[in-house]
């Protein structure tokens, strides 16, 4: 059982039309200092008429925004970088407060939505069209990408704060209105983003938070004022949301699960990997979609990298995010730590050898914490592809080991797998990680780099179940999505009565 502190906790609503709104479902849904184990919010939690509502503001504060020039939106977006700069201990303190990361990783979350914000304050230049004279005697053309109207994202816990601005700036900068459904495991800091945007600048009703769950979700999918979708999250819920959204004519980009292998050739530094493949794989509790939960171990090199690896393993510096010595904080709610543990449960079940186990982690250094959702890091090593430990998205502090003969043998395992959204190879060798960055059929890849998320002027997204639809997030790919193509062909003859409508222009 949870201990829920006697004392009043919070009640956080929605943010429609440039103010806090309080629910009216009268449904609410809790939120958890995952450091402590205690209730420390409630949320409430939409009903289909309160986003209906919500998308009728965002409609009406559509027009006058679409039509404000690009460089007044880009002078929003400065503004509000600036603001996000001021309140970062702020915001940084929300996150870790809700999600349980620690305050070090929380900051660099918050840094990688910053950059998104940079790029949009370029919009004047990424919207621009092109323009081609005389195509034909006297004719022009040109083209322009406008904005699509209403826009919402739905957002994952993990990255409270990284993953809505992977969505919104741009979409902001383009000219459209958006709403936010972000995970009423942590909506605090989607709600402050929203005052932020209120005080840079950004005219009410052009930026909403609604709160809520599947009821919110299916009416944001469904509702016809709503002209574009994104989300990330799990490959079911990303599998429904576009087959959803698309069915009822929206655009959608809809990013699922991952698996992401680390290949460790026989010649890698192994110092350098094994400090980068232990961050990658327990930092943030591993709850990140692009975390290393798979180490591909090549060749001879197996018994030494497991080695070192259960040494770093089990001296993580496990406690709340607000310790400064933590490495890796608690889960996010109660009911997600009993999933990944069951998860450990099933791989010693199924057969693989658990080197380090995390199950029996107590936060009884730090009094106060000895109910927070804690799981030490845990490592599997002889992990085979049949298993489900393999197989699925655990999305926690477990890292599986599996063994391969040779490089052909690892890039067939991570390409037969129905994941595709990261991978990274350490090596040495210049012509293994270029026939690696070839022949692997994943999104993202690095070399001698463990997390390759792009920078925001590149775009994220991954390959096969892990990204539904046509457009990955941010960079280019995002102003793509967020606006849509025009063409004019125009002519201004001298003598319209020469001109013979009944033939299609050639020359």
């Amino acid at each position: 059982m949870n201990k829920v502190h006697e004392t009043a906790v919070s009640q956080l609503g929605h943010f429609v039309g440039g103010a806090m709104r309080a629910g009216e479902s009268g449904r609410r849904g809790d939120v958890f200092n995952p450091a402590t184990g205690a209730l420390a919010a409630q949320v409430a939690l939409a009903s289909r008429a309160e986003v209906e509502r919500a998308v009728a503001v965002a409609r009406d504060a559509f027009p006058k925004w679409a039509a404000t020039s690009p460089l007044r939106r880009a002078r929003v977006m400065f503004r509000f970088k600036e603001l996000l700069e001021r309140h970062a201990v702020e915001l940084t303190a929300l996150i870790t407060a809700e999600h349980g990361k620690v305050l070090s990783d929380a900051r660099g979350e918050l840094t990688r939505g910053i950059e998104v914000v940079e790029f949009a304050c370029g919009i004047p230049h990424l919207q621009k069209g092109e323009f081609s004279d005389q195509i034909g005697n006297g004719i022009d053309s040109w083209s322009m990408r406008q904005p699509l109207g209403v826009c919402a994202g739905i957002t994952p816990f993990n990255f409270p704060a990284m993953v809505p601005m992977w969505m919104f700036p741009v979409a902001l900068a383009c000219g459209n209105a958006f709403i936010l459904k972000p995970s009423e495991r942590d909506p605090s800091t989607a709600l402050r983003l929203a005052e932020l945007l209120k005080e840079a600048g950004l005219p009410d009703g052009v930026f909403n938070v609604v709160n809520g769950d599947k009821e919110a979700v299916d009416a944001l999918l469904t509702d016809p004022h709503v002209a574009a979708v994104s989300f990330v999250g799990s490959t079911p819920i990303a599998e429904y949301i576009y087959a959803t959204g698309a069915a009822h004519g929206k655009r959608v980009q809809a990013l699922g699960g991952a698996k992401n292998h680390m290949v460790v050739l026989p010649d890698a530094d192994l110092g350098q990997t094994v400090d980068n493949l232990v961050g990658a794989a327990y930092g943030s509790a591993g709850e990140r979609c692009m975390a290393i939960s798979v180490a591909v171990a090549v060749g001879d090199v197996a018994d030494e990298l497991v080695g070192r690896i259960a040494e770093r393993a089990r001296d993580l510096k496990v406690g709340p995010g607000t310790w400064p010595e933590a490495e890796m904080g608690p889960l996010v709610t109660r009911a997600h730590y009993e999933k990944v543990k069951s998860y450990v449960d099933l791989g010693v079940a199924e057969g693989a050898e658990l080197v380090v186990d995390g199950r029996g982690f107590k936060a009884g250094a730090h009094p106060g914490h000895e109910d927070g959702f804690y799981l030490g890091g845990c490592l599997f090593d002889r992990v085979t592809p049949q298993m489900r430990i393999y197989r699925e998205e655990i999305f926690g502090p477990v890292l599986c080991v599996v063994r391969v003969p040779d490089f052909d043998a690892a890039v067939e395992l991570i390409n037969a797998h129905e994941f595709g959204n990261g991978t990274a190879i350490f090596t040495r060798n210049g012509h293994a990680a270029r026939e690696f960055a070839q022949r692997i059929q994943v999104g993202m890849v690095g070399i001698n780099v463990p997390i390759p998320v792009p920078m925001a002027f590149h775009s994220f997204g991954g390959w096969k179940r892990s990204l539904f639809g046509d457009h990955a997030t941010h960079g280019m790919e995002g102003v793509r999505f967020y606006t849509r193509l025009k063409t004019i062909t125009a002519r201004w003859p001298n003598d319209p009565l020469n001109s013979n409508a009944f033939i299609m222009p050639t020359h």
